[in-house]
Formats: structure tokens, sequence, C-alpha cells
């Protein structure tokens, strides 16, 4: 996935009289394509992730032991399956979303917004990783083993991925603190 750099050509007018997402300085310019570099960034990494999971889940379908499971475990992988796609759209979700909004003074909406794109994105990512996990173990192991291993990757990733960064923020000077 290849984003142009955000140009300094936004022109359209808000309440103020100013340009809707005009980044006025300099300074500002070059803390926005930061932001939105570092997103980008790691968007790709968890775009991997959801990459290699939707692979696996479209080819097991055609695997030769998918007929044996059962009606609950199909619905738990047309489940997973939805995640993984809806997971794949939102990451993805900032690179259209700008190419659609560039050079139109949506700078900081396209910033917000891909923001909420990744935080989402994750969150379907998380799910659809736990319900492969608990779908694929259950298959191996019974579904009273699967459910705990999963549980328990689902909660350290949990922890790991919001929890973890939540306290960090917490600790250090609170939600709302921006640098």
């Amino acid at each position: 996935m290849s984003v142009e750099p955000v140009h300094h050509h936004d022109t359209t007018e808000g309440e103020s009289g100013r340009a809707a997402g005009q980044i006025d300085t300099p300074e500002a310019q070059a803390k926005f394509d930061k932001a939105y570099a570092e997103l980008l960034q790691e968007v790709r990494v968890a775009q991997t992730g959801v990459q290699f999971l939707l692979g696996f889940l479209m080819t097991l379908a055609f695997s030769p032991r998918f007929p044996e499971i059962s009606t609950a475990q199909a619905y738990q992988y047309v489940f997973t399956l939805v995640m993984a796609f809806a997971a794949a759209t939102l990451l993805t979700a900032p690179a259209p979303f700008h190419r659609v909004v560039f050079r139109h003074g949506l700078k900081h909406r396209l910033l917000s917004l891909s923001h909420g794109f990744a935080l989402g994105g994750l969150v379907l990512l998380m799910l659809s990783m736990s319900s492969a996990l608990l779908l694929t173990v259950a298959v191996v192991l019974g579904p009273n083993q699967s459910a705990l291993i999963a549980a328990v990757i689902f909660s350290g990733m949990a922890w790991l991925w919001f929890g973890l960064p939540m306290w960090q923020r917490l600790r250090h000077g609170g939600l709302s603190k921006r640098r």
C-alpha cells in the first residue's frame, strides 16, 4: 500500500473562515505528517496478521476434514471469517479514505478517522484470531480445552494490545495528555 505524502493544498473553508483541517505552520504540518506516517506503519504490521489469518480461513473450508465440523463450529467459522474480513476492511480504510479526501481540507478528519479505523480493525483482528484459535483447538483437542486456551490467549492479547498501553497512559500523565 503506497500513500502519497499529505500536501499543504487544503482549501475548503470552515466556519471560522480558515480552511477546515488546515495545518497553519510548517511545525504543525510536520507533526501531522509524522502522526499519519506512524499510524500507517502500525496498520501495515496489523495487515500482515490479518492477511495470514484470512489466507488460513479461506483455505480451511476446502480441507478434507472441514465437512466433519459441527453446525456450531460451522457458524463459528463463518463468524471468524466475517470478523477477519471486517478487520481487513478497517485496517485498509485509511488508504482509500486519504485518496478520496486528498486536497479537500480534511486533514484533521483523515487522521482522526484513520485512528478509529485502526483501533476498530485491531479489535476485530483480536476477536477473529481468538475465534480461529478456539475453532482450531476444538477440532484437535475438544471444546473444553479450546475454550480455556482461547480465553488465555484472548486475555493476553487484550492486555498487551489495549490494557497495558492504557495503564501506561494513566500511570504517566493521564488519558487526555497528548504530545
